[in-house]
C-alpha cells in the first residue's frame, strides 16, 4: 500500500508494534486506551478553548493519525491534513466528583474504531468543585504519556497567549512524520541496529535470569513441583483474565523532597533509586541477588524527539545482579551504569529481544522472569506551561481502562498540587491483590528511606533493619 485517500502511508514503528503484540491476543481492545483529565480552578472561555484545541490538532501530527490495513492484514498509518470533528462539552456541575470520575472512567473503557478513524477524543468539562478543563482519551499506538502531556501543555500555552499579553504564542512542534521516517530507516538494516542487536544478544547470552515473586518464591516453587524440573527459572506471572484495577498510593511532599534531594546530591535519577528499592525488596522476599523487572525507556533524548509526539517507549527487562555486601549507593551506581549502557541501544526492537531470549532458553508460552514493569514519569504540566498561571490551582487525574496483559505495572508520577509522588499500580485483579501491593509499597518506601539515610550501609544490613 502506497497511499490511502490520497495520503502517503507508512509502516508501523517498533514502539507501535510492541503495543500490537499484546493487543492481538487481548480480548479487551481498550487495553491500549489512555484516559486523563486536566482541570483548572478558574473560569474558562470554552469557545476560545475549543479554538485552541483545534490549533493543537494542527500543530501535532500524531493527533491526526489514522490506521489502515491491506488485504494481507499488514497495518499502515497516515496523517490527515485537518481535524474538523466537533469537540464536545459536558457539564458535571450537578454531579459529585466521584460520579464525574466514574463517567470518565467509563469513557476510558470504550475502544476506538481502529481503521481510518480518529484515535483520540477530547471533551471540554466543568466539574462541581469549581474547576474547568478537558478530558482526553488517546490510543497508545499514537501517543505515550509524555506526548499526551506535551499536547495538553501546548493547548494551555496557546490559550494563555490569547488571554495574557505577556505570554508568547508557543514555538512550533516537531514533525511526527519526520521522526517516523528516521525510526523506519533505523529498522531497514542500519549499522546502528546491528550494533544494538549485538549488545542485547550478548546481554541475553551472559546467563539465564530467574523469576522473583512479589510474595516470594511460591510461583517458582509451584512451577518446579509441577514440572519436576529443579532447574526451571521461569514462572507464569499473569492471570488468564485481563481485568485490571488501578490502586494509587500517595507519598507526601516532604518525604518526596528528601528522595529528590538525595538523587540530586549523588547525581542519579529517581528511576535508579526506585530500581534499587525494588531490587532490595525482591532480594528480601526471594533471598536472591538476581532480580529482573521490566523498565520503560522514553527514547526522547533530542528536542525533536521530545516535541514530535507519537509513542516512543521501548520496554526491556532490566536485570540487577548486585552482591548484598555492596553498599546501597554502590548498588545504585551499578544500576546507573547498566542503565546508561542500555539507553545507548534503546532503539532496538523489544519484541525481537523477547523472541531471542525465549528461543535461547526455551521459555514456555506465558512464562516470564519479570514480576512487574516500572515507569517513572518526570514530566509534569507544572514544568510545561501551567507554571505561568501563578497561584491558580489545577488537577490531573488518570483513569483506568480496566484491562492489562501484565500482572503488575507501576507508574510513578509527581502530583500537580504539591509535587509529591503517586505510586500508580495497575494490576490484574486475579494476579495481584491490593493487600499485596500495600505490603510491597510499605517496604519499598522503608528501603528507599533507610538507604538514602544510610547510603554506605550494606544491602544485607538494610534488609535486616527493615
Amino acid at each position: 500500500m502506497k497511499t490511502r485517500y490520497g495520503y502517503k502511508v507508512y509502516p508501523l514503528t517498533v514502539a507501535q508494534k510492541f503495543h500490537c503484540y499484546y493487543l492481538d491476543f487481548c480480548p479487551k481492545k481498550e487495553v491500549v486506551n489512555i484516559g486523563t483529565s486536566l482541570t483548572i480552578q478558574t473560569e474558562i472561555d470554552f469557545e476560545l478553548l475549543k479554538k485552541c484545541i483545534y490549533e493543537g490538532y494542527d500543530r501535532h501530527e500524531c493527533m491526526r493519525l489514522r490506521f489502515t490495513k491491506d488485504k494481507d492484514g499488514t497495518w499502515y498509518q497516515y496523517v490527515v491534513d485537518k481535524e474538523e470533528r466537533d469537540i464536545e462539552f459536558v457539564d458535571f456541575s450537578d454531579k459529585s466528583m466521584e460520579e464525574a470520575a466514574e463517567i470518565m472512567e467509563e469513557w476510558t473503557r470504550i475502544p476506538f474504531e481502529r481503521w481510518d478513524s480518529p484515535m483520540n477524543r477530547i471533551v471540554m468539562i466543568k466539574t462541581s468543585d469549581g474547576c474547568s478543563g478537558v478530558y482526553m482519551l488517546v490510543d497508545h499506538l499514537t501517543m505515550d504519556a509524555q506526548s499526551l502531556i506535551m499536547f495538553l501543555s501546548d493547548v494551555i500555552q496557546i490559550y494563555c497567549s490569547y488571554v495574557f499579553e505577556e505570554i508568547d504564542y508557543p514555538k512550533e512542534m516537531a514533525s511526527y512524520i519526520e521522526q517516523l521516517q528516521k525510526d523506519l530507516a533505523y529498522e531497514a538494516g542500519s549499522k546502528a541496529k546491528a550494533r544494538d542487536e549485538e549488545f542485547f544478544h550478548k546481554l541475553i547470552e551472559s546467563s539465564e535470569p530467574i523469576y522473583n515473586g512479589i510474595d516470594g518464591r511460591r510461583k517458582l516453587d509451584e512451577e518446579i513441583q509441577r514440572t519436576g524440573n529443579p532447574n526451571i527459572r521461569t514462572a507464569i506471572n499473569a492471570s488468564r483474565r485481563v481485568d485490571s484495577a488501578l490502586d494509587i498510593f500517595h507519598l507526601e511532599e516532604e518525604p518526596t523532597t528528601r528522595l529528590m534531594k538525595f538523587c540530586e546530591k549523588y547525581h542519579i535519577s529517581l528511576t535508579c533509586l526506585l530500581l534499587m528499592g525494588l531490587y532490595t525488596y525482591f532480594h528480601k522476599m526471594n533471598n536472591t541477588e538476581d532480580v529482573s523487572v521490566n523498565t520503560a525507556i522514553a527514547r526522547r533524548a533530542t528536542l525533536k524527539e521530545k516535541k514530535s509526539g507519537g509513542t516512543r517507549i521501548h520496554s526491556f527487562p532490566f536485570r540487577m545482579q548486585i552482591p548484598e555486601n555492596k553498599s546501597f549507593i554502590e548498588g545504585i551506581y551499578q544500576i546507573r551504569d547498566l542503565q546508561s549502557e542500555m539507553f545507548k541501544h534503546a532503539s532496538y526492537d523489544p519484541v525481537e529481544y523477547f523472541a531471542y531470549r525465549g528461543k535461547l532458553y526455551n521459555n514456555q508460552p506465558g512464562h516470564t522472569y519479570e514480576p512487574m514493569s516500572l515507569t517513572y514519569q518526570p514530566m509534569t504540566l507544572k514544568e510545561k506551561g501551567l507554571d505561568r498561571l501563578g497561584d491558580i490551582k489545577y488537577k490531573t487525574k488518570w483513569y483506568a481502562n480496566g484491562a492489562t496483559t501484565q500482572a503488575m505495572y507501576l507508574t510513578v508520577m509527581h502530583r500537580p498540587d504539591d509535587n509529591g509522588l503517586d505510586f500508580n499500580f495497575e494490576h490484574q485483579v486475579d494476579a495481584v491483590s491490593r493487600e499485596k501491593l500495600e505490603f510491597m509499597y510499605y517496604y519499598l518506601c522503608k528501603i528507599m528511606f533507610k538507604g538514602t539515610e544510610n547510603p554506605d550501609m550494606s544491602i544485607s544490613d538494610i534488609i535486616k533493619l527493615i
